[in-house]
């Protein structure tokens, strides 16, 4: 199974710039895609549902703040909207598909790296989805978050412009939100499970300037229950594919689709 992550900056000028001709090479079983700014009725046309996928989106009631959306070569058991945490219900941020051995998730966190007056919505958001991910582990079945999480976890996930800098995305505090996740619940980073090379960004913010260049971090993952880590096969960022200031994650999983 190829699971692909990607944050597109608006679905529309995506399109415009070839992203359904590039995601049908893809050979990907399951795309997440956020940060769609988009109405989910503005996306019926049929540019938006490439054959042989199915289609399905969560839009925000404010439309800049993002929307997500999954696209699967297999049909759902279930699509699950939201993960019953209100504000990011409201804004489009989580959306699930249910597979016979898997469930995939396309995740988008709040940004507060241009508004630091969302922080602290940036943070509730962090603490109610780390309790979603506490309470996933009760269940039997395995699953994959993948999204744009707008922070970097480790030194090695950011260029050194931002080891030098006080800014979101990479707090102390919002960085020891993944050490909990990964240390202490359990999860995997499914990318660092089997990529250990240097210099492996997803987004380059525009303040930063260098794009392919050194001033990036990576700020989109795919989180894995525990059950999953011994099936990751590959994992890479194509960074000579750019539809926003963030490039595809993709990751290949030893697990069979029906």
């Amino acid at each position: 199974m190829r699971v692909v992550s990607i944050s597109v900056n608006g679905l529309k000028q995506a399109a415009e710039n070839g992203f359904f001709d590039w995601l049908v090479r893809q050979d990907a079983d399951v795309v997440c895609v956020q940060d769609i700014r988009g109405r989910v009725y503005e996306f019926d046309d049929d540019i938006y549902h490439p054959e042989g996928f199915e289609a399905y989106f969560l839009d925000a009631e404010d439309v800049e703040q993002g929307g997500v959306a999954i696209y699967t070569r297999h049909f759902p058991k279930a699509i699950m909207y939201g993960f019953a945490y209100e504000p990011a219900d409201r804004q489009g941020r989580f959306l699930q598909a249910d597979f016979e051995n898997v469930s995939v998730a396309t995740i988008l966190a709040p940004s507060a790296l241009e508004n630091a007056d969302r922080q602290e919505e940036k943070d509730a958001f962090f603490q109610a989805f780390g309790d979603h991910l506490q309470k996933t582990l009760r269940k039997r079945r395995q699953f994959i978050f993948a999204g744009n999480f707008q922070t970097a976890h480790l030194v090695t996930d950011a260029s050194t412009k931002f080891h030098k800098m006080e800014v979101s995305g990479f707090y102390p505090d919002e960085r020891g939100w993944f050490d909990n996740v990964f240390d202490n619940m359990g999860y995997v980073d499914a990318f660092r499970e089997v990529n250990r090379n240097k210099n492996q960004f997803t987004a380059w913010p525009m303040w930063a300037k260098g794009w392919r260049k050194q001033a990036g971090w990576r700020v989109d993952y795919q989180i894995a229950t525990a059950g999953i880590r011994n099936t990751i096969l590959d994992a890479f960022i194509d960074s000579e594919t750019r539809f926003s200031d963030h490039a595809p994650l993709i990751v290949d999983y030893d697990i069979e689709m029906p």
